[in-house]
C-alpha cells in the first residue's frame, strides 16, 4: 500500500501555512498527527496533490486555563489529554474520554485537532466537545472565527472548515467544582472505533438536585448527537431511576443511527438509551456538591 504521488511541504508559521491553503484550496490536505490521514492515503481513499505538514508550525500546541474554560492548541497530542494534572482535575470528563482513543501510540501522535477536523462520527473527541458546549477556533484568509460545536459538525467527515482554513485551537469551557463526569462506550474491542459512545456532565446543589446537565452521543449519526431534553427532564429535580429512563428514552427516540456491519440501526439506538442512563448515573455518583 503506498499513497498516490503528492508534493509535500513544512511550513514553520502560521502564516506560511495559510498562504500554501490560499495557492492550493482544496486540492491540499493537511497532516497534523497522520493516524487518520496517512491509513486513507496508503488506500489512495485520500489522493491530495499537496500535503502541509503541521508539525513544525509554532504555537499550534499546549494548554492554557483560566476560570472559564481550557484552551487546547490544534496540534496538543491526544495522551496529554489523558495525563495531564490539570486536565484530570478540572476536565475529567475529557481525560476519560481520551483514554478511549484508540490505543497509547496512537495518542502519542494524534492530535486534539486532527480528530476534530476528521470528524469521524464514531470518534471521543468530538461528542466531549458538544457536551461541555465547546467551541473551535480557525483561522483563515479573512482572519480568526470561533465555531461552536454544533455548528462545527456537518455530517460525516465534514465540518465547516473552509479549505482555506486551519483549525488552531479548541475551547472547553469550565464547569462548576464538584461537577460529575462520565464517559461510556461498547466496542467490539478495546481501541475498537466505538459502535456507540456517551459522554455526560451532572452538577448536583446541596440538596442533590440537578442543577446542569449534558449528554452527548458518538456513534449514532452524521454527527455527534446532543441528548436535548436532558435539562428539561433532570434540571432542578432528584436524579432518580424514573428520570434517568426518561432521559434514555429521549436519547433512543432522538438518534437515527444506521446499521453497517458492525452493528444494526436497532442495536445502535438500544445502546443511545442503555448508556445514557449508565452515564448519567455514574455522573450523579460522582458529583459532589460544594
Amino acid at each position: 500500500m503506498k499513497p498516490a504521488p503528492f508534493a509535500y511541504a513544512a511550513p514553520e508559521t502560521l502564516e506560511e501555512t495559510l498562504a500554501l491553503l490560499a495557492e492550493y484550496g482544496d486540492e491540499a490536505k493537511l497532516l497534523a498527527g497522520g493516524q487518520s490521514l496517512v491509513p486513507l492515503l496508503n488506500f489512495r481513499l485520500a489522493r491530495p496533490r499537496y500535503l502541509i505538514d503541521l508539525n513544525r508550525v509554532a504555537g499550534l500546541a499546549g494548554l492554557a486555563a483560566d476560570d472559564v474554560a481550557l484552551t487546547v492548541g490544534a496540534m496538543t497530542r491526544q495522551r496529554r489529554l489523558e495525563r495531564d494534572p490539570l486536565v484530570q482535575q478540572h476536565y475529567p470528563l475529557l481525560a476519560e474520554a481520551a483514554a478511549f482513543i484508540g490505543h497509547p501510540a496512537i495518542r502519542t501522535r494524534g492530535t486534539v485537532g486532527g480528530s476534530l477536523a476528521h470528524a469521524d462520527p464514531a470518534a471521543e473527541l468530538p461528542a466531549v466537545l458538544l457536551a461541555y458546549g465547546g467551541s473551535v477556533r480557525v483561522q483563515g484568509p479573512q482572519g480568526e472565527r470561533e465555531l461552536a460545536a454544533e455548528d462545527f459538525f456537518l455530517t460525516y467527515f465534514t465540518t465547516a472548515l473552509e479549505p482555506t482554513e486551519v483549525l488552531t485551537a479548541v475551547r472547553f469551557p469550565r464547569w462548576p467544582a464538584g461537577t460529575g463526569w462520565s464517559f461510556l462506550e461498547v466496542s467490539r474491542r478495546h481501541g475498537d472505533f466505538a459502535l456507540v459512545g456517551a459522554a455526560a456532565l451532572l452538577t448536583l446543589d446541596a440538596d442533590r438536585r440537578c442543577t446542569r446537565v449534558a449528554v452527548a452521543l458518538t456513534g449514532v449519526g452524521g454527527t455527534p448527537y446532543l441528548v436535548r431534553e436532558a435539562p428539561a427532564i433532570l434540571v432542578g429535580q432528584e436524579v432518580d431511576a424514573t428520570r434517568l429512563e426518561a432521559v434514555a428514552e429521549a436519547a433512543r427516540a432522538g438518534v437515527d443511527p444506521e446499521g453497517d456491519l458492525h452493528a444494526s440501526a436497532a442495536f445502535r439506538r438500544h445502546l443511545s438509551g442503555v448508556l445514557t442512563r449508565r452515564a448519567l448515573q455514574q455522573a450523579a455518583a460522582r458529583a459532589h456538591p460544594v
